[in-house]
Parts: structure tokens; C-alpha cells; sequence
């Protein structure tokens, strides 16, 4: 991608690898006004494949969300004189990626805006863990499980790393929209919640039903391979 800039020698250059971030927001953002290159493509590397699943997760395929992505960085570079460092750089510009994605998404019919879900706690129809697990009233032990999880460890302790990989990469897929992107983006991209839902523009309570749901759907996923095993 052609992006105009030109190396800047008066500016510490931020070498592949390195947190782009490292020297404060404010800092890069004023690196990349004066078109440092090399700023710019260290936060390029730093932050376009996680951009990239971000979009994925609104649009029908890698090469759209490519798309996407492309355009977010056209939409970042162009912004840059009104970021005020109000959030975190990453948060601004992962914003930016949601909300071109659910454009590109809504036009081409596959998804709709989180605004269009009346429900500001989770998506009505997603389960939670099933009450029939759960002593009830009239046991000595209500509220307790009755079939508790089990680990999802071998013999030797160790989580059978690729198979439940493809399980939980599985299940997050079947999920509805608004729980696969924050499931994503907490456990997969390892976000904070407050980053979620500045990223998402969704509430803290929202946030947090919606992970608890996606958690639970991929906890039921994971049990019945590990019993099927």
C-alpha cells in the first residue's frame, strides 16, 4: 500500500517488532503526521493481521475483509490531525476497522449493527450454562453443580493444543455476531474489556453478558469432544 510518507530523520524510528507504541500514543501519532515511514510501517506490523480477523468477523471473506482493512488504514492516515488521544491509538484505530467493516458487511446483506439489537445485555436467543446442571430447591446443596466441568487436560496435564483449537475455532464460528467479536477480541486478540467496548461501542454490562454467553457456547463445544474422545 502507497501511503505518501516520507522518512522523517529527526524521528526515532520504530524498528518491526517493537511496540509502536512504546514512546506514548502522542508520541507516534506525532511521528506519523510528519510522515515517518518507517513509524508507520511498524504499527502496520504491529496491528494489521488482528485488524484483518477483526473485519472478518462482519464481512463474508479474508479477501473482503483485506478490503476493509486497506481502507481502515486510508481512514486512520486521513484522521490523524483530529486524534486527541482521547483513547488508546490502537482503540481509535480498531474502531475505525469496526465500523467500515459493518458497513461493508450490512451492504453486502451478511450482518447488522450492534444498535439494531434491542437487548442491551446479550443476544436473547444465545443460552447460558443449563439450569438442569445445578441442584435446585429442595436439595441440601441447591445452586451447586450437579455436573460440574471437567478439565480439558490428557493424561500428562497438558490441553490437546491443536484439536480444541479447531473446536473452539469451530464453535466461535457458529456464534452470533455480536458474541463471536467479543470472544475474539478478549480471548483470542487478548484485549481488556474496556478496549471491547470502546473498539465495539458497546456497554460493560453488555460486554460482559455477551462474553459469558460466547464462553458457555464454547464450554458445551469443548465438553462434548472431550466426552466423544
Amino acid at each position: 500500500m502507497s501511503t505518501g510518507f516520507a522518512p522523517d530523520a529527526s524521528t526515532t524510528l520504530i524498528a518491526p517488532g517493537d511496540d509502536p507504541a512504546a514512546g506514548g500514543d502522542m508520541a507516534l501519532v506525532g511521528a506519523l503526521r510528519r510522515g515517518d515511514e518507517s513509524a508507520f510501517a511498524a504499527l502496520v506490523h504491529q496491528l494489521h493481521p488482528s485488524m484483518v480477523r477483526l473485519a472478518q468477523l462482519f464481512v463474508r471473506d479474508r479477501a473482503t475483509a483485506e478490503e476493509v482493512v486497506q481502507e481502515a488504514w486510508v481512514g486512520v492516515l486521513q484522521g490523524l490531525d483530529g486524534f486527541e488521544g482521547r483513547s488508546a491509538l490502537r482503540t481509535w484505530i480498531f474502531r475505525i476497522v469496526a465500523n467500515k467493516a459493518r458497513t461493508r458487511g450490512r451492504r453486502e446483506a451478511r450482518t447488522v449493527p450492534f444498535s439494531a439489537f434491542a437487548s442491551d445485555d446479550g443476544d436473547d436467543d444465545a443460552s447460558s450454562t443449563d439450569a438442569d446442571r445445578f441442584w435446585g430447591l429442595g436439595s441440601n446443596a441447591v445452586g451447586h453443580w450437579q455436573a460440574p466441568p471437567e478439565p480439558w487436560v490428557d493424561a500428562e496435564g497438558r490441553v490437546l493444543a491443536s484439536e480444541t483449537r479447531e473446536v473452539v475455532d469451530a464453535a466461535i464460528a457458529t456464534l452470533p455476531e455480536r458474541q463471536r467479536a467479543v470472544i475474539t477480541l478478549r480471548d483470542i486478540e487478548g484485549w481488556e474489556a474496556e478496549e471491547v467496548c470502546n473498539a465495539l461501542d458497546i456497554t460493560a454490562t453488555n460486554q460482559r453478558v455477551l462474553l459469558h454467553r460466547a464462553r458457555t457456547a464454547v464450554r458445551h463445544a469443548l465438553e462434548a469432544y472431550m466426552h466423544a474422545a
